[in-house]
This record gives C-alpha cells, structure tokens and sequence, in this order.
C-alpha cells in the first residue's frame, strides 16, 4: 500500500528526497512558500538578465551521480569543471592571484612570497585529503540516532586528527604556510561556510582538498538553476505536484503523530508522513513551538554569516575581470573577527563578484554583462537596521569599480539589493543566516539537529541545518541519509 508523503519547502534537499522516495513508490507531494521551486539554489530575471540567487559554483559532482542513479533518471543538467577555480585580490594592489587546479600553475602564482610553496602545497592537502576520505563514510555520510553512535562513530577516526578538532583553520594554516596572501587566500573556504577561519574547526581544511585535488568546482551550464529546472522536469515525469505560495504555519496532532499541517490561510495539509526542507532549527522553534528551540534558544546557537547581495546588469563588458572573484581588504583578521558581531563598517567591505555572463552569455543581452557581488555580514541578531543598504551597496560599487577601474556607476541599467531582511523573509531564513547553522564543534554530527523528530514519528528533516550540513552536495546527501531513515521505518514500497 502506498504512502503519502508532503514535502515542506523545495530546496535542493527537498527535491532530491522527493525523487529518491519516488522511485521507492512513496506518492509525494510538495508545498512550497515562493512562487518558483529551489529554495536558495533560485534566480531573479530582471530587466532582460538573469542571476543566480546564491551558489555559482558546487563540487563532489558523484554525490549528484549518485543520485540520479538512485533516482533512476538520466543527469538533469549539464556541467564543467573549472580548471581556474578563481581569482584573489587583495586592496592596494593591482595583483591577482589565480587559483588553478594545476599544483604547478598553483606554484607560480605564489613563488614570490611562499618559498617552496609547491611543497608546503602538497604536504597540506595530503593532510587534508587523508583526513577526508577518513570521515566521509565513517562520519559525513551517516545517520546518528543518538549521541553514543555519534560518539563510537568517533572512535573509528585515527587518533592523529584529534589536534584537528581543536585547531582553527587558521591556526592549521600556520602549520604549513608563512605568507600572510596565502593564509588569507586558503581560509576562504572557512567563508563558504558561512563562518571565518579563526571560528571555524581546522577539520574543515578538507574543503582545499576538495576543491584543489578530489573533485574541484564545477559551473553549471546555463546558470546553476538549471539544477532546479531539470529536477522539476524530472518530478513532473512522476507526477509529482508542487503548491506554490503556500507557507506552513501550524499543525494539528493526534494520539501523539501529527495529523496535519495547517497553511498561511487555513487549509490542511494531510499526509502519512512528512518530510521538513525548511530550517530544521527554525521550523521547530517557529512552527511546532519546540520550547528547546525557542527564539532565546535559537539566538544562542552558532549561525552562518548573512548574504547582503548585489544583482547588477551593466551596459557593457568587463572581459578583463575572472568569471569567480574575491577582493579582499588590508585587515583581514581584524575584519573577520568583527564582522559577525557588526564590529566593522562597511566603507571598505570585503566580497565574492561573479560575473554571470563569462559562464552563461544567455543571462545578458548582447554587449552587456549580468553581475553578482556577495558580501558576508552580521545577521539580523547583531545588526536588525538595514536602512544603509543602499549606502552599503554604493559603498562597494564603488570600491569594486576602483579595483577593477570601470565606473560601474555610469553602466547599471539594473539593480536589486537584498539585505538579510529579504533573505530571511523569502526564505524563512532564521535572523537573515544565510547558511543556516554553523559547524563549530557543538553543531555537527548527533549535535546538529536531527533528520528525524523528537516527537512526532512521521515527520522528518532535509536540508542544511540537519546532517550532514551546508553546501549544495551536503543536501543532496541529506536527502539520502532522510530517505535511509524514511524506508528503514516505513519499509520499500517498490523498487
């Protein structure tokens, strides 16, 4: 007999799921808040261009091999691996250091200031790279139900990572380089975290060895919503529906299972089973009224930097600047050290640029360029005001159109600003986090919260604040933990 399953939000955590479950004869339905599937993984068209919302680029493409032959469906999208994953500018200089997968290529960029970096390189990618293919089974890739499977789970990691656990990433960067570019440079994978490298557990040094040596960065052709595009393609091939505009709000129990969830006007959502892709922090505390997730509770948790995004369309090219830039400032550590508690102003702010079109030319008109410039700061915990947005944004326009010596003011002929305000409200974004919950030592593995609820026994949780974590391959290994955890209770309905 079939089960029913309503799907609460379509991120890629919950697209996923909702094919997995397909394929196991589960008959699935979504609702979705927006009016467009995909969560932060989404697009803005605008003005004749078109930008990505959030990721520009992803890796460990096998997790999404992976998926689409559990699935079974053909790959929805097609990709490219970058061989220069991006480009590094630091203010006061017209320097730009490129980051290529090529260990020699790499060398180059950094013999002036890092003496046998090529060395230093590999010895600490080996390390990294040791250290992954370590946990990523063992750890990464696996349900906890509680603290003690987390806890023997541990004890099958070799010893030797331990000092790992209490080293930041900048601390572990000092055991292998001296140059103060090349520290700041190989710490940025601590902010695809949405946190800093003096914050972040050196474990996640990983991330280089992903990027640099396992599997790299990848672009989407056609623009990362293409991922989204074709698993809707895919979803409506198995009928599976989803309601837009409809925002869950509240819940009915029964005999200790939840009978039905409720939306913003009133209509009850039936199902046998649910699985939750909004926040698994949030929706707790702001839906089923967990008092361990109160908003006190929730404001005390660890929580990735907000996004504060620039969308620009200009009216003309700017083919000198890399496709992935980050221009950094003179101050990093003082920077980083304040900028999640609103310490820093924002007069000389440090960002990511991608330029869209360098990858998809069908985002711009002809002669044109589609821009998007990402800048971390503080949520709207330790900064609630953002009426200098606009200032804000001016602010690094200006710092952007110095560095890469183009007034960008005279070219933009399309703007759109969206503080942490408009990233919580589109997306029930807790306090405007970008990335949900951080992964400091407290908030990873069983200490995350669960897949699975702590009261009602049919519903579940997919996404970035559960397991695995954050990062578009973490939520497709998010759906593939929540459905182990679905079809171990309620059984394989058909293969």
């Amino acid at each position: 007999m079939s089960k029913k399953v309503l799907i609460i939000g379509s991120g890629l955590g919950g697209l996923t799921t909702a094919l997995r479950l397909a394929r196991r004869g589960y008959k699935v339905e979504m609702v979705e808040k927006a009016g467009q599937p995909g969560g932060r993984l989404n697009q803005i068209k605008k003005d004749g261009f078109t930008f990505d919302m959030g990721p520009t680029f992803f890796s460990m493409t096998y997790e999404f091999k992976d998926f689409v032959k559990d699935a079974e469906i053909d790959m929805p999208f097609k990709f490219k691996e970058l061989k220069t994953l991006y480009a590094v500018s630091f203010r006061g200089s017209d320097k730009k250091y490129f980051i290529h997968k090529n260990i020699d290529r790499l060398a180059k960029e950094f013999e002036a200031i890092e003496p046998d970096f090529k060395r230093k390189m590999g010895k600490f990618l080996r390390s990294g790279g040791s250290f992954f293919h370590d946990v990523e089974d063992k750890i990464l890739k696996r349900n906890y139900n509680h603290f003690l499977d987390y806890l023997l789970a541990m004890t099958t990691v070799h010893p030797k990572y331990l000092p790992k656990l209490w080293r930041s990433v900048w601390d572990e960067l000092n055991q292998y380089f001296d140059s103060r570019e090349v520290k700041e440079i190989f710490s940025l994978v601590a902010f695809f975290l949405g946190a800093t490298p003096f914050d972040t557990p050196a474990i996640y040094t990983l991330l280089s060895y992903t990027e640099l040596v396992h599997d790299g960065y990848h672009n989407v052709e056609g623009g990362m919503y293409r991922i989204v595009e074709g698993l809707t393609d895919e979803m409506k091939k198995k009928n599976i529906k989803i309601h837009y505009n409809t925002e869950i709000v509240d819940f009915n129990e029964e005999n200790g299972q939840l009978k039905s969830f409720i939306d913003q006007n009133g209509k009850e959502w039936i199902a046998d089973l649910y699985v939750v892709n909004s926040d698994a922090a949030f929706f707790r505390g702001n839906v089923l009224k967990r008092p361990s997730f109160s908003e006190e509770k929730l404001d005390k948790m660890r929580w990735s930097l907000a996004p504060f995004t620039l969308y620009l369309g200009i009216d003309r090219k700017i083919d000198d600047v890399p496709l992935h830039n980050y221009f950094l400032g003179d101050n990093f550590e003082e920077y980083s050290k304040k900028v999640f508690k609103s310490s820093v102003t924002f007069e000389k702010p440090y960002y990511y640029l991608n330029v869209v079109s360098r990858s998809d030319p069908n985002s711009a008109p002809e002669g044109m360029d589609a821009l998007f410039v990402l800048c971390p700061v503080p949520d709207l915990r330790f900064k609630p005001d953002w009426t200098d947005r606009d200032e804000i944004a001016a602010n690094i326009i200006s710092d952007l159109s110095e560095r890469i010596k183009v007034d960008l003011s005279r070219h933009i002929v399309s703007q759109t600003i969206m503080t942490p305000v408009e990233w919580r409200d589109a997306f029930n974004l807790y306090k405007g986090s970008g990335l949900g919950l951080g992964h400091d030592l407290k908030q990873i593995g069983s200490f995350r919260p669960k897949n699975f609820d702590e009261k009602f026994g049919n519903i579940f949780y997919v996404g970035a604040s559960t397991l695995p974590g954050t990062g578009l391959p973490m939520a497709v290994i998010s759906s593939k933990l929540v459905v182990e955890r679905i079809t171990k209770k309620y059984g394989l309905l058909h293969a």
